[in-house]
């Protein structure tokens, strides 16, 4: 006849098996930890690298006499980017770079914070007269950045797709028609005809007007 487990041996089996769960708990973590600790590390990286941009940013914007604007940008790595370099948002004061530009080279990364910072510039000297995105305002402010002959689009070897326009809008007063893949949020006016008439500064008579489109 087998002998029969007694209360004494149950509490061995018990402890037993606790120990070994511990221990396989205790590998779990060290295996995850091991796993996180790199990504941790890139992710930590990114923010220094961006960080970094920031600092040289608004180090630039202070030697040109712009402390206030210098207080507010901020720079980002946008992982959505594919064919642009970057976006400037002067509302936000915010510049989205490609995360691939650092696949170019540090100078590439320099030139596009640069050319997008002039962005910013400009329209923070413009105040609330209106600017073309890359005219003579936007020209004078890559020129203080020390960009000289700056072109409006980079060519860097970065996926490009074609996106058709679906919104056409006309200007009442010149009749020129724009073209859009996304349709209008805000009031926008013909910047040519506000240019002309009101010195800049908008005017409701040239705002773009929604029509069918064009007859190809």
């Amino acid at each position: 006849m087998a002998p029969q487990n007694t209360g004494q041996d149950w509490a061995k089996l018990l402890a037993c098996a606790a120990v070994m769960q511990l221990d396989f708990f205790r590998q779990l973590t060290t295996r995850l930890r091991a796993a996180i600790q790199p990504l941790a590390a890139v992710s930590t990286a990114a923010k220094g690298d961006a960080a970094d941009l920031e600092e040289t940013a608004r180090a630039l914007l202070r030697g040109l006499g712009c402390a206030a604007l210098a207080a507010k940008v901020r720079v980002r790595w946008n992982g959505r980017m594919r064919s642009t370099a970057g976006m400037a948002y002067a509302g936000k004061s915010l510049i989205n770079l490609n995360p691939r530009l650092r696949e170019f080279g540090d100078s590439e990364v320099d030139r596009t914070l640069r050319h997008e910072l002039a962005h910013l510039l400009a329209h923070h000297r413009a105040g609330r007269r209106r600017i073309a995105p890359h005219g003579r305002e936007w020209q004078q402010a890559c020129r203080d950045l020390g960009l000289t002959d700056e072109k409006r689009c980079h060519d860097l070897p970065l996926p490009r797709r074609q996106v058709q326009a679906r919104h056409f809008y006309q200007c009442p007063g010149c009749a020129t028609v724009l073209r859009r893949v996304r349709p209008l949020r805000a009031k926008s006016a013909c910047l040519a005809c506000c240019r002309q008439h009101r010195g800049g500064r908008y005017a409701e008579q040239f705002r773009f007007v929604k029509i069918p489109a064009p007859a190809a």
